[in-house]
């Protein structure tokens, strides 16, 4: 039978604010009470605030590199997806409940992107291949001349037909030799949105000469 002593004691603890001792019941309860981390609720991460992008690109950034690097097959062009991917997720202002939210969302965008780069790649590849076939077929015929004579007369006629904002970024990168963020920089609009722009000539490009693989000679 337990003592008054030892009621009046608990009572005390009670009374006077004070804890019980953790090896008690009301002890470790009161304990689990004094951690805020049980009872916390996750804080939306915006892509806008500094603080929660420098946790997203943390803890997202290896896992988008390595999933745009075994698509793309290229180092470079998979930093460069990855980062289009943050720009994007910045410019667009989204809010992710959780971090993995917004690592799914992220490697959605970073592989669509990726396949995209891919395809084009293998087109652009296809393109100079036969290019350099055409060439070794006309070498000794004494029609090499007349050929990329020709071809570049049509790229210009093409690009000429172009809107101005997509027919200047295309030359900048095909003939002024800049990257995008350079372009950019010249333009005054963002990295992505060249890249847009760029992909749109392209396209628009090839529609004019009648062919889906464009060779800008």
């Amino acid at each position: 039978m337990k003592s008054a002593g030892s009621w009046l004691r608990k009572a005390s603890y009670w009374k006077t604010g004070r804890p019980e001792p953790y090896g008690s019941r009301r002890g470790k309860a009161d304990c689990n009470l004094r951690r805020p981390d049980l009872f916390a609720i996750q804080k939306p991460l915006r892509a806008t605030d500094e603080n929660d992008f420098k946790e997203i690109y943390a803890e997202t950034m290896p896992v988008l590199f390595r999933v745009s690097l075994r698509i793309a097959g290229n180092e470079e062009a998979a930093e460069d997806l990855c980062h289009d991917a943050l720009i994007k997720m910045t410019e667009k202002n989204m809010v992710f409940p959780s971090v993995n939210d917004a690592k799914y969302w992220l490697i959605r965008v970073v592989k669509n992107a990726s396949l995209n780069y891919a395809k084009r790649k293998a087109r652009e590849k296809r393109a100079y291949e036969r290019a350099l076939k055409e060439t070794r077929k006309t070498v000794d015929s004494g029609e090499t001349e007349l050929m990329k004579g020709n071809t570049v007369q049509i790229v210009r006629e093409a690009l000429e037909k172009l809107p101005e904002n997509l027919r200047v970024v295309l030359q900048l990168k095909e003939y002024g030799e800049l990257n995008y963020k350079e372009i950019g920089r010249v333009l005054g609009i963002t990295e992505g949105n060249v890249k847009v722009r760029v992909f749109r000539a392209r396209e628009q490009l090839a529609k004019l000469i009648g062919d889906e693989d464009v060779y800008m000679p």
